[in-house]
């Protein structure tokens, strides 16, 4: 291989001539270029639909599923003005309301009472990933509204002890209860419970959490839970629904 200025100066050589010019055999292959080989895609399969997207959601009795009008919802971080649309969900325990984008479209059968999600452009992942998120969501406020999500709060610990109390000069609403915890601090653990939402307990160590929205009620579960997270050793703590640890050996110095 000549030095890139050698090579410069011997294509100029051989440009200029106009007779013709037999190289040596071993200067042939620096003079020849090369084409790369053509990209080989990994997966030549066509877009699947999502598999939960696709599937018709079911509307029980009593429910009613509305979809609004287009609005325009201005992003506070880039100020961008992003298309929205509301869809409302009500049943006979509350109403719930989810913004969802506009490629997503809902067509609902009233004989079978079925709504049935589909989106403009299978090519594009925001849209896809977003119709199966968007098929959870409705699902998940249908069952609230309907028949409503629960979550049942496990004490195990010696002393642990639950009770739901009112607390008039602490409420942020009329009525408003509070879980009063004895977790082994030197002071009681007070939880506002928000509005919405029920809380009892059955049992001085059960915890039981009634609402409509899931997310809001998995959300004051965990908030219970920070005081006392489950640990590894004596398997003492706050467990949610089916939760469980593996027990670790102590160490030994």
């Amino acid at each position: 291989m000549l030095a890139p200025s050698r090579g410069r100066v011997l294509e100029r050589a051989l440009s200029s001539s106009s007779a013709a010019v037999t190289l040596p055999a071993f200067l042939v292959p620096a003079f020849q270029t090369q084409t790369a080989p053509p990209r080989r895609h990994l997966s030549s399969t066509p877009c699947r639909p999502s598999k939960l997207g696709r599937t018709p959601i079911s509307i029980p009795p009593g429910v009613d599923l509305i979809v609004g009008e287009p609005w325009v919802k201005k992003d506070p971080t880039t100020y961008l003005r992003i298309p929205k649309r509301t869809v409302t969900v009500s049943g006979p325990l509350g109403k719930l309301n989810l913004d969802i984008p506009p490629y997503l479209k809902i067509d609902q059968d009233e004989v079978t009472r079925r709504a049935t999600l589909s989106i403009e452009d299978r090519q594009i992942k925001q849209q896809m990933e977003m119709w199966g998120t968007t098929w959870a969501y409705i699902n998940r406020h249908i069952i609230g509204v309907s028949e409503g999500h629960t979550a049942i709060l496990r004490l195990v610990g010696v002393g642990y002890r639950a009770t739901v109390e009112e607390r008039p000069k602490k409420a942020q609403y009329e009525g408003q209860k509070f879980v009063c915890l004895k977790l082994g601090f030197t002071h009681p653990v007070e939880e506002p419970v928000p509005l919405g939402m029920k809380a009892s307990t059955p049992q001085p160590t059960r915890i039981l959490l009634e609402g409509i929205n899931k997310e809001e009620v998995m959300s004051f579960a965990a908030q219970i839970r920070k005081w006392r997270r489950p640990e590894p050793y004596k398997g003492k703590g706050i467990f949610v629904n089916d939760e469980t640890i593996k027990l670790k050996q102590k160490k030994i110095k």
